[in-house]
């Protein structure tokens, strides 16, 4: 079996590994792919669907699709813009994001990709649900306003940290992350050195005392847009 594989992206010739998805292989060949739910140290599961594009003519998730000798893919069409700019915008008016207040902000992948994307505000109507706010444990804050259920603390606390702190309860409209206590986070075995206390994109799982700690100019995304950093690694 050959040890690469040949495929295009957009009409680019890529070479990939056996084994590796899109996602992966674009990584490295400097293609960025937006992506919500997808983190490099977790399995992937494709839950978001930003970073779905058309193979063959079809779409798919390219954070689980694998890579195959000769399969064409397509990243960058004005159909795939909408549908990624429609899935950004039912996440922001399905919580409540408040990126002027949210010390998340200037680090926030949601807020980065809706920048990236020329996202300036939603153009649905807000829906302002309520959610839970979760500030008993000594060291983590827990803020489901701006939770866009990535799964990204799920899986890690489960398969990274052992433990399965977190983990989703209902269905549809009415689905959210829950803890594996009877009360409050404060009663679970999280710790803030877990993963999953690092992987949120958003600003739902805050590491307390840390709020505001990098100024506005030094932050993640102040001065390049999110994906910078993988096309800095084109040739």
């Amino acid at each position: 079996m050959s040890d690469q594989i040949t495929f295009t992206i957009d009409g680019v010739s890529i070479k990939g590994k056996p084994g590796q998805t899109i996602l992966q292989a674009a990584d490295e060949a400097g293609i960025y792919i937006p992506r919500l739910c997808y983190h490099p140290e977790l399995a992937p599961h494709g839950s978001c669907r930003v970073c779905t594009v058309l193979v063959n003519g079809k779409p798919q998730a390219a954070c689980t699709q694998p890579i195959s000798e000769g399969m064409t893919v397509e990243n960058d069409t004005p159909e795939l813009k909408e549908h990624r700019c429609n899935i950004i915008d039912m996440l922001f008016i399905e919580g409540n994001h408040f990126c002027m207040f949210c010390e998340k902000s200037g680090n926030c992948e949601l807020q980065a990709v809706a920048y990236r994307l020329g996202i300036l505000a939603p153009k649905f109507s807000y829906l302002f649900p309520k959610k839970d706010v979760d500030a008993t444990h000594p060291d983590i804050f827990l803020d489901l306003n701006r939770c866009i259920l990535c799964g990204r603390c799920v899986e890690a606390s489960k398969n990274v940290d052992g433990k399965g702190a977190f983990e989703f309860v209902g269905r549809s409209i009415e689905k959210k992350i829950a803890v594996n206590a009877e009360a409050n986070l404060k009663d679970t075995n999280l710790a803030v050195t877990d993963k999953a206390a690092d992987v949120c994109p958003v600003g739902t799982i805050n590491k307390k005392r840390t709020a505001f700690a990098v100024p506005i100019g030094k932050r993640l995304y102040d001065k390049k847009p999110i994906g910078s950093e993988i096309e800095e690694r084109k040739k």
